[in-house]
């Protein structure tokens, strides 16, 4: 028998780059092209290994996750555990759904020949059709395909009504402009107590070129006091004019500060319009507000209610 390396290999790419490309469709995945065509090479050259026989390690079931893992890595990065493990799910969807469619237009298009070829029998004379996908795991397969459907497709939908709620945020200080995706949050009610100013929250990881490292650190440690009576001391700081402290409560019901900044201006660009607003502080988060990483900043109704 002739095997054509070369073929086997296009086949497979082109095959994987469906796949992927269909992955990223369904989750509406931004990617690079170069890294698609990586992924796919990488998955059309391992299946060219089972041709090493000293090889054959590499094909059980424990290596082949970590191919498939591997592929969606390079495809599409990883940006989070939540964010890696959806579009793993649907890696695998949309594998299982195009091998179920190979096997039924096998099925479809098979002939009497090849019934005939799928014959056994016993030595009591008793006839066996051999098929070459087992009924167990052809059913397994259907119902982790439905049951990953369901759930990748729930994530699908709730991606969707999160970004009726996005709106692109751009924050300027003294001439800075600090661009980020923001959710509008109706469940923001958070006020300077003593103007009522409204507080739009922020990543201060997206204003880090102006912040000191040492004001990030105590940010994500929730010691901002200690910031506030550090400035004019230890170290100043070019906004130092601009901050201010917040109080609200936190999860475990306790008064908490939060360190803001007064900016010159913010401008929010969302479906309907754009407002720009003067009145308003961003108040500075030390973590990371969204998951995967859909937004950056938690924009306060009443900003957008202006408009």
């Amino acid at each position: 028998m002739v095997v054509y390396a070369d073929l086997i290999f296009l086949v497979n790419v082109v095959m994987d780059a469906t796949v992927l490309l269909v992955t990223a469709r369904t989750r509406r995945l931004s990617f690079k092209p170069w890294k698609l065509v990586v992924s796919s090479a990488l998955g059309g050259s391992y299946v060219l290994l089972m041709f090493v026989p000293s090889l054959s390690f590499l094909f059980t079931f424990a290596a082949k996750i970590i191919m498939s893992l591997c592929m969606v890595w390079i495809a599409f990065g990883y940006g989070s555990l939540q964010r890696f493990l959806r579009n793993t799910g649907t890696f695998y969807v949309v594998n299982f759904v195009a091998a179920g469619g190979v096997f039924g237009l096998n099925y479809v298009f098979q002939t009497s020949g090849d019934v005939m070829n799928g014959l056994l029998f016993s030595q009591t004379g008793a006839a066996r059709f051999s098929i070459r996908i087992e009924t167990w795991a052809v059913i397994v397969l259907g119902a982790g395909s439905l049951v990953l459907h369901r759930l990748v497709m729930a994530g699908v939908k709730k991606k969707e009504e999160l970004a009726v709620h996005l709106a692109e945020v751009s924050v300027i200080v003294d001439g800075a402009d600090f661009r980020c995706t923001g959710l509008i949050d109706t469940g923001n009610q958070l006020y300077d107590p003593l103007t009522r100013t409204p507080v739009m929250v922020m990543e201060a990881s997206q204003l880090a070129s102006m912040l000191p490292e040492s004001w990030l650190k105590r940010i994500r440690a929730a010691e901002v006091e200690q910031i506030i009576t550090a400035i004019g001391t230890e170290e100043d700081f070019v906004w130092q004019d601009r901050l201010r402290l917040v109080p609200y409560r936190g999860v475990n019901r306790n008064t908490q500060f939060m360190l803001a900044i007064k900016p010159d201006k913010v401008v929010i660009t969302y479906g309907s319009g754009q407002v720009e607003t003067t009145k308003v502080l961003v108040g500075l988060d030390g973590g990371q507000l969204s998951g995967d990483g859909a937004y950056h900043a938690i924009i306060h109704p009443t900003l957008v209610a202006a408009g």
